[in-house]
């Protein structure tokens, strides 16, 4: 923060004074002029609203494989004596040593030479350094990690070293869209088409990037005495295949009885099972321990589905922690990192087939919807798909688009049931007591824009709402919590597709299929302000959860076969974040009064290095008002406001200085709009929370 000192008092004229404006409130469209709180935004772009008040530019966003993020990449500062040459990209290895690096920059103006190294393998000593083992020089100095002589040469060098990381991480193999993304066991599992489209498969992230997941095979049994165990082995007796239990899925009578019915998932499959042959446990020595009913069947997946997921522990112990998902074209599943399990709900083949669309796990019974109505396992057992055994339908009259558990404290751990048009909530907590009531006529939900924030926050047709406004209020309009940018909303709205949340920053942010998105923040489940935002990358799906530590984690799948996490780095993947905003028109809390504006003093924070520009405009940008003359040639033009009128300088933030603190501005009129931009690759985010503005006030406007 920036306070005037008594300096600053020096050279005033009569009847100036300060007006300090707070940056709050965020977008808004739609409020007129003078009904406007001082600190609202009439146009902005890659800054939202911080948790704490404030407007901050966007952090950034990278792409991911699991192995060693941009964001963490490091560099070191080599001193060297250059007798041959070194160029940016080489690879360098002590000739004693055998250290490794990778030559990021070349400095030849400083005294003495330096390289910027990053990818430091080893301990360099003072020796010869060698390119292709040819001696290019001699060391004078060993390495020093991050040792930059300027906060910009800091940030420049860091950027070099992502870039370099960067360049390692790869796509999903495959063709099309990422079709969905979990992280599960500090793991990531993303799902794509094969290279010819023909199928979708499953990959996890690894050290050495993307891998592919075997899904396995199944074997349908019935006459069931004795159960395998996971790991066992087992053989046909008839066709003396051999195979691994990898799962029992039990799906009707029981082993004690010895009219058992379902399926073994298997791995390590050698030769075909033939249908109705018997089948021994050679692992336990036991014979007849149940009968085929088919071949055996390799686990594949149709192509171009949309994924979603929860995760759920069926069981007591940590071990049996699960994915769930389904994607709408392909079975149910159930997915622990290793073992594949396709869940058979019985679905008629007739309606819409055994292809749910979304999934959710709620008080004990695993739910999937299938077109317009909503099925659940039995109690406890996510196979078990049997009405003796709890299992049960519910017909809604419209396609669900997505099934959430409401907090327990609100609404007794109710699961809400949206379509496009109405919103719903089962009570209860199995088949005896289940209760469907029509929460709310005509507001629903889209597609993947659920979430969850201690309350239910979707996009309607009106606008983003919460289940809380919903049943508040009577009026449709004043449900939604995005009237301020109705027109944003209405252009948007069918572009929607995907969402997620942020906790840290008590967020909601919705996508859209143009690369634009809006972030929304809450305090207290009320909006403190709303933003919109340009990625440079398509979303096409999304989920936010947390790892092992405690530390959020958001990823996103994109139209160019990447995962990204987001909420790291500096920039969009290796772009720049071009950020802007420009506050509406300030009136001193004195409408139609001229006044002659002489300085802002803005409030800036960060925690690294950052560049910006600072433009204003006066009296609304008219033509007949002197405006300020332009001082930047290559200005872009967003078409929202008069960018060619706008006066620029251009300043910087190390996290400790701003210089100059007092920005000079100059001009005459009823009002004056200021407006703040960055545009780099390496820059922090940097947060602005608001401008001290010193003017003289003159006369009644005629």
């Amino acid at each position: 923060m920036f306070e005037m000192d008594s300096r600053s008092l020096k050279g005033w004229g009569r009847g100036e004074k300060l007006d300090f404006i707070p940056f709050q409130g965020g977008y808004d469209e739609i409020t007129p002029p003078y009904q406007m709180k001082p600190g609202k935004l009439r146009s902005s772009e890659n800054f939202e609203v911080g948790i704490a008040g404030g407007y901050n530019r966007a952090v950034g966003y990278e792409r991911f494989d699991g192995r060693t993020k941009p964001s963490s990449a490091t560099y070191s500062i080599m001193s060297i004596t250059i007798s041959g040459s070194f160029s940016a990209g080489d690879s360098i290895t002590g000739a004693t040593s055998s250290a490794t690096a990778e030559v990021l920059a070349v400095v030849t103006t400083t005294t003495p030479n330096y390289l910027a190294l990053t990818k430091v393998v080893g301990t360099f000593v003072a020796e010869n350094i060698q390119v292709s083992a040819v001696t290019q020089g001699v060391i004078t100095l060993t390495p020093f990690s991050n040792a930059a002589t300027t906060p910009l040469l800091n940030a420049a060098y860091n950027n070099l070293a992502a870039d370099e990381y960067r360049s390692d991480i790869g796509a999903v193999t495959g063709s099309g869209n990422i079709l969905g993304v979990v992280y599960y066991n500090d793991v990531a599992y993303a799902f794509r088409n094969n290279v010819g489209g023909t199928a979708a498969n499953l990959y996890k992230s690894t050290t050495s990037g993307w891998t592919q997941v075997t899904l396995g095979e199944e074997l349908t049994f019935t006459s069931g005495s004795t159960e395998p165990d996971e790991g066992d082995a087992i053989q046909g007796q008839t066709s003396s295949a051999t195979a691994t239990v990898a799962r029992v899925v039990l799906t009707s009578g029981t082993f004690a009885g010895g009219d058992a019915a379902g399926k073994l998932i298997l791995s390590g499959v050698s030769g075909t099972f033939n249908a109705s042959e018997l089948i021994d446990n050679t692992t336990d020595t036991a014979t007849n321990v149940l009968t085929t009913t088919a071949t055996n069947a390799a686990i594949t997946l149709a192509p171009n589905g949309r994924y979603e997921f929860d995760i759920h522990n069926f069981g007591s112990q940590l071990g049996t922690r699960r994915i769930y998902g389904c994607d709408g074209v392909n079975r149910g599943f159930e997915f622990n990192g290793t073992v594949f399990v396709p869940i058979d709900t019985g679905m008629s083949v007739s309606v819409v087939g055994d292809k749910p669309s979304h999934v959710r796990v709620h008080k004990g019974h695993l739910f999937f919807s299938f077109g317009s109505s909503i099925q659940n396992s039995s109690l406890g057992f996510p196979y078990l798909w049997s009405a003796v055994f709890g299992a049960s339908e519910i017909g809604l009259g419209d396609v669900v688009t997505s099934m959430i558990t409401q907090p327990g404290s609100e609404s007794g751990g109710a699961l809400t049931i949206t379509t496009r048009n109405t919103s719903f909530v089962l009570y209860g907590s199995t088949v005896s007591d289940f209760n469907l009531v029509k929460y709310r006529e005509e507001i629903g939900g889209a597609a993947y824009t659920v979430q969850d924030m201690g309350m239910t926050v979707m996009l309607d047709d009106r606008g983003v709402t919460t289940l809380v406004a919903a049943q508040e209020f009577g009026n449709f309009t004043d449900a939604t919590i995005t009237s301020d940018i109705k027109n944003f909303i209405n252009s948007k709205r069918n572009l929607a597709v995907a969402s997620c949340i942020v906790r840290e920053k008590n967020q909601y942010r919705l996508f859209f299929s143009d690369k634009s998105a809006l972030y929304i923040t809450f305090d207290n489940k009320r909006v403190t302000g709303i933003m919109p935002q340009s990625l440079t990358h398509s979303v096409t799906c999304c989920f936010s959860t947390e790892d092992s530590s405690g530390a959020e984690v958001i990823l996103f799948g994109s139209g160019d076969g990447y995962v990204y996490q987001m909420e790291k780095g500096t920039s969009f993947d290796g772009e720049n974040v071009n950020a802007f905003m420009v506050l509406h028109y300030i009136f001193s809390k004195s409408p139609q009064v001229m006044k002659n504006y002489k300085q802002c003093t803005l409030e800036v924070g960060g925690n690294g290095y950052a560049e910006f520009d600072f433009g204003y405009e006066i009296n609304y940008g008219v033509l007949n008002t002197a405006q300020p003359s332009t001082t930047e040639s290559n200005i872009v033009n967003f078409a929202v406001t008069r960018w060619d009128a706008f006066t620029w300088d251009s300043f910087y933030w190390d996290g400790k200085t701003l210089s100059p603190n007092r920005l000079r501005v100059k001009g005459s009129g009823e009002n004056i709009s200021l407006t703040i931009r960055t545009n780099s690759d390496s820059h922090e985010s940097i947060k602005f929370t608001g401008a001290v503005l010193r003017y003289q006030q003159r006369r009644i406007k005629r």
